[in-house]
């Protein structure tokens, strides 16, 4: 199979690269820049140049393919809604390519829409308009699921941890250095799930190969990590007091991302399991986080 993959050169991207060239699938991948273009090459891929809001570029991605897997997003929170409307607009028109077809498309999103509301399931679905930018991706492919695209949608949890990781980690790493302090909210018993990204990007394979349409399947090897144990890990690691912060006090701390600090996001990927055969292989994300690679040394 010929498949397109947005973000190919990202974090998540490139190893769903590497795992379907693995598989003895082809691979043709978005690439913004010339250093990308020569990463996707060397390793074996077709680059396609262009980006998220270069639509005319995405459909030809899409037409030269036999399958399309989305895994690019903007990560620019201080214009995250727009962002979001950005993804719904690349939904929008991959799904349009596919609409009629067999052809497969697998698109991202992210268990945390669903947070505070108990253990999450593949069954459980985004309340339209609910609020949460981020909903826009799932209404987006239900829209093209309407309109006869074979969407299925593979849920992330906040952590995809491996060497490499640039996303939530990191950013409490580099605040609990600025800030002096490793920092929890309340008793820190708040959940995340996890999953190392080689995982993650088998997971994005197998769906593209095995899943149902309309499908939401969940990339969580870990159903949830106690936040403390985070906290906890990142002060050993850089000599740091590990602190209980009230609500308050995290606003003030955390900033933006006290959110993410204070939900509680447990998650089932039994189904998941049960129905691609995925079987997570990867480290954890304690073990992985305690390790000298996330720390720079």
């Amino acid at each position: 199979m010929r498949v397109f993959v947005t973000g190919a050169s990202g974090f998540i991207g490139s190893a769903v690269v590497r795992n379907l060239l693995d598989a003895g699938h082809q691979v043709l991948g978005l690439a913004r820049s010339d250093a990308s273009a020569s990463a996707l090459a060397a390793i074996g891929a077709t680059p396609h140049r262009g980006d998220l809001q270069d639509l005319p570029s995405l459909r030809s991605g899409a037409e030269l393919s036999d399958g399309v897997i989305h895994t690019a997003f903007i990560h620019d929170f201080a214009k995250f809604k727009e962002n979001c409307e950005i993804d719904r607009a690349v939904i929008e028109t991959l799904g349009a390519v596919v609409a009629g077809t067999e052809r497969p498309l697998v698109v991202t999103s992210g268990t945390g829409l669903l947070a505070n509301a108990g253990l999450i399931t593949e069954a459980d679905r985004t309340t339209p308009g609910a609020g949460h930018p981020r909903v826009a991706s799932e209404e987006a492919a239900a829209a093209a699921v309407a309109k006869g695209a074979r969407v299925s949608v593979v849920r992330l949890p906040p952590s995809v941890h491996g060497v490499g990781d640039h996303g939530f980690v990191p950013l409490l790493i580099s605040l609990a250095r600025d800030k002096g302090i490793a920092a929890f909210v309340g008793d820190g018993s708040n959940r995340w799930p996890a999953v190392h990204r080689l995982d993650a990007a088998n997971l994005f394979r197998l769906a593209l190969e095995e899943g149902a349409t309309d499908a939401r399947y969940h990339g969580s090897a870990e159903g949830g990590v106690p936040f403390r144990e985070i906290a906890e890990v990142i002060g050993r690691r850089l000599g740091l007091p590990v602190v209980s912060l009230s609500p308050e006090e995290a606003a003030g701390h955390f900033g933006w991302f006290a959110h993410f600090a204070a939900m509680d996001n447990p998650s089932s990927s039994d189904w998941t399991r049960q129905t691609l055969g995925w079987q997570p292989t990867g480290p954890g994300l304690i073990a992985d986080l305690d390790q000298p690679a996330y720390f720079g040394s």
